[in-house]
């Protein structure tokens, strides 16, 4: 997907289309917005026909043929759509001081991102990066090897150190861990140091039901952890709903489970 600062400058003349309000059940919430230019767009309102009638509104505003400031549109059966609710819509030409809100608003959501780190870059580990990537995350890749840390996504923070295990505490609370290196002992290392910590929202480790016997024996006997830390890993990483092996459905089922955990861990902390 292009980025918000490519499209600005690629489509300088555009509208900007924010929900202001919403009642009842909606695709998306107030705050959500997008950017139509007269051949391209930017982001999304939720889809649907309420999303094409006000594509067709900002093109209007744009072509100077009319188009209105604002929209409240229901969102049932008169525009085909089953929602039951209602979204309210204003729609702005944009300006330099939009754009600088716009960049203050991106920077912002950006520095409230969650930190993801990715302990290794091998195959799993690139899959990963490769899923998350589209996703409202900040991602970096830890690795020993440089070699590793290329072809990795343009967005992803990298980080190439020779003690990994002391990158941990540098993780913003309600982060999460994902331990993925060519190295056991290396990954009970990193786990040991993530599960010391009780505010990251999810630590998980690539590996088999006997790695996990083998890093909770290693973890009470050699490291003097605690029978309990042992639940908040997960090992394997992905589950068992899905019996394929190959990097990529590893990585997909790997960021449902951190997407999930990350929801929970802030669904608790507001409560």
């Amino acid at each position: 997907m292009t980025t918000l600062p490519a499209f600005l400058t690629a489509h300088p003349d555009s509208i900007l289309v924010d929900i202001t309000g919403t009642q009842g059940s909606t695709p998306r919430e107030a705050g959500a917005f997008m950017l139509v230019s007269p051949t391209a767009l930017w982001g999304t309102i939720g889809g649907g026909q309420f999303e094409f009638m006000a594509i067709a509104n900002a093109r209007e505003m744009l072509a100077g043929t009319g188009g209105a400031l604002t929209m409240d549109i229901p969102l049932g059966p008169e525009i085909g759509q089953c929602c039951g609710g209602r979204t309210q819509l204003r729609f702005r030409r944009l300006t330099q001081a939009l754009k600088d809100e716009l960049d203050e608003r991106l920077a912002g959501e950006i520095e409230r991102l969650p930190d993801v780190y990715l302990f290794g870059a091998g195959h799993v580990g690139r899959a990963l990066a490769s899923a998350l990537a589209p996703l409202p995350l900040s991602v970096t890749v830890v690795e020993t090897r440089q070699e590793e840390l290329a072809n990795l996504p343009s967005q992803t923070k990298t980080r190439l150190v020779p003690m990994p295990e002391a990158l941990v505490k540098d993780i913003a609370a309600g982060g999460a861990v994902v331990i993925l290196t060519h190295d056991h002992a290396l990954d009970f290392l990193i786990a040991r140091e993530a599960l010391e910590r009780t505010d990251l929202a999810y630590t998980g480790m690539i590996g088999s039901a006997t790695k996990r016997a083998t890093f909770a024996r290693w973890l009470l006997r050699e490291a003097g952890g605690e029978r309990g830390s042992i639940e908040r890993l997960t090992l394997p990483i992905g589950g068992y709903a899905v019996r394929d092996k190959r990097p990529e459905v590893i990585a997909a089922m790997t960021a449902a489970e951190i997407l999930m955990a990350l929801s929970n861990y802030r669904m608790r902390s507001s409560s």
